[in-house]
């Protein structure tokens, strides 16, 4: 059997008990998001016209937020700041459980809002703290290897999140949902904790961590993506797919409420919708993702899921139904997941510790979250002129296509930066290639 798994998943001795503590703390962390997901994203098609100013205010708090955690990273051990970003946002549920069970229902619609703000930072960082760790943890051989079974990790998480949403969507009040992912949090903070002591042993094949600390500054984690040519053209990437992706997401907004009114059925479409795409996840990054990364390289596996945007907006502006709304969105995202991500976080093997954790926090917080406020704004701008859903994914193909393009490149930088990695003597500071 051990035989028959190693060649499947090209995991090697020593290397097992890692990538298993990794894949169960990505568990545990898609558990509790993917259990809050679905209420997130009902409360957009619940406010859908408020959605552009939503995002708006989520992108301002994410300019508050990357700095502090920036700071929380600079002073403390990953050891430390994992549980306590973990734990900050569990301690952050109890408080709108107590907001919704006390508040009168007058207050809904508020709580509903900031709790929106909430999650969409909160699925960014928790998120970005996982892959940060397991990037500052893995070598990058050894990431192309494990980095797409660990993945799948975060899919069968966000089935049992989204089983669980759907199931109990419509016979239990909301603010339960939120008592019950605390759970999953406290969870993977006690997961990250094993993985972290796993790679001080003598005998890892991790990279350990040094006796130092990150260091820095709150923003000298951001000064160096400006910096460095590499990390723009992540940052490039990045805002491309959010451009693609919150096009899909206000489509989707928008054709849901027009098809339902019931704020239960639409939940439960949404978690079934999750637990679509997550099912058709699964095997793709367990056994595929590995092989096409080897086999093809970054470039293409990266630009895998550009191209499947490039055909669902033309066939989308062709045929403007939720039906093929609902294909498309499973399958961009579920690609999106079991390729393009696990890709993504392999870029980070070849930079520093500080791009790791301060620089991917800013990439994947206020870059994402300001390419969704852009892209959010663009939408509204085309739809108030009178454009149909349809005719906005038309407008949004040529976009798909460079966004193929700059996977291509950024592929290709990668594998320059691996590649002067293996010729750097022992100790080099691989940032100042970055």
């Amino acid at each position: 059997m051990t035989a028959l798994f190693r060649r499947i998943v090209p995991v090697r001795e020593g290397e097992e008990a890692p990538m298993l503590l990794a894949t169960a703390y990505g568990f545990a962390i898609f558990l509790g998001y993917y259990m809050l997901r679905p209420v997130r994203d009902e409360i957009s098609a619940a406010d859908r016209g408020n959605l552009q100013v939503l995002w708006t205010a989520v992108f301002l708090v994410m300019l508050i937020a990357v700095p502090l955690y920036s700071m929380l990273v600079a002073r403390y051990s990953r050891a430390r700041f994992i549980p306590i970003a973990n734990r900050f946002f569990a301690f952050n549920l109890l408080l709108f459980f107590g907001a919704l069970y006390l508040l009168p229902a007058s207050a809904r619609p508020w709580i509903d809002r900031v709790f929106y703000v909430w999650t969409s930072m909160f699925a960014l960082f928790v998120v970005t703290v996982f892959w940060g760790f397991v990037a500052d943890l893995f070598r990058n051989d050894q990431a192309r290897r494990l980095f797409g079974f660990i993945a799948v990790g975060s899919s069968l998480g966000g089935i049992a999140g989204s089983l669980v949403t759907a199931l109990l969507a419509e016979s239990v009040p909301v603010f339960m949902l939120l008592l019950i992912a605390i759970l999953p949090l406290e969870a993977a903070a006690w997961v990250a904790g094993a993985l972290h002591r796993y790679s001080a042993r003598a005998t890892t094949t991790l990279n350990r961590e040094g006796p130092e600390l990150i260091g820095g500054t709150a923003w000298s984690g951001i000064s160096t993506v400006f910096r460095s040519p590499y990390l723009r053209t992540i940052a490039g990437y990045l805002a491309l797919m959010t451009f693609a992706s919150t096009i899909l997401y206000f489509q989707q907004a928008y054709l849901l409420s027009d098809a339902f009114a019931d704020r239960g059925v639409r939940t439960t479409i949404l978690a079934r919708m999750d637990l679509a795409v997550n099912a058709l996840t699964i095997g793709t990054q367990g056994f595929i993702a590995a092989h096409v990364i080897r086999r093809f390289g970054l470039g293409v596996t990266l630009a895998i899921v550009p191209a499947i945007a490039l055909i669902g907006f033309g066939t989308l502006g062709v045929y403007p139904l939720l039906a093929v709304l609902v294909v498309a969105q499973v399958l961009y995202r579920s690609f999106r997941y079991a390729l393009a991500k696990p890709a993504r976080e392999v870029l980070f093997t070849v930079v520093g510790r500080e791009e790791r954790y301060k620089s991917k926090a800013f990439i994947d917080a206020a870059v994402y979250r300001g390419g969704d406020l852009v892209s959010g704004w663009i939408y509204a701008g085309l739809a108030y002129v009178g454009l149909s859903v349809g005719a906005i994914a038309l407008v949004a193909t040529p976009m798909a296509a460079l966004w193929v393009a700059m996977a291509i490149v950024l592929g290709r930088r990668e594998e320059a930066m691996r590649a002067e990695e293996r010729t750097d003597p022992p100790g080099a500071a691989t940032p100042a290639r970055a």
